[in-house]
């Protein structure tokens, strides 16, 4: 696979789960101001399956071990808690680990294909 194209993939992981982070942190407080707005958690799982995309891209093709274990279990963290809240109704501080570990999984195999 070429190095642009998993570049931009790192690129698309960042952009998506910083997005996705911010979403997450801020959306909870917007519930509070009472203009309507509610927590739609399938936007939540809409967010997670646009960012599952590039991370089996980059499990398949990246030859280090580290940042696939933080991308896998950081997407398992996130995949986890829109699970839970969805059938249990229940909000999981897992999820902020899980956006901040692709994040951080994202940066890093840019650092290491970069080279």
């Amino acid at each position: 696979m070429k190095k642009s194209f998993l570049l931009s993939l790192d690129f698309l992981g960042v952009s998506s789960a910083t997005l996705c982070l911010i979403h997450c942190l801020v959306f909870p407080l917007l519930s509070f101001i009472p203009i309507g707005f509610s927590h739609n958690h399938w936007v939540d799982l809409t967010f997670a399956s646009f960012g599952l995309y590039p991370v089996v891209k980059i499990l398949k093709s990246s030859s280090h071990l580290f940042v696939k274990i933080i991308l896998s279990i950081s997407m398992s963290l996130i995949f986890y808690s829109i699970i839970n809240t969805i059938v249990m109704h229940e909000h999981s501080i897992l999820l902020y680990f899980g956006g901040i570990g692709m994040i951080a999984g994202h940066l890093l195999n840019y650092r290491f294909c970069r080279h």
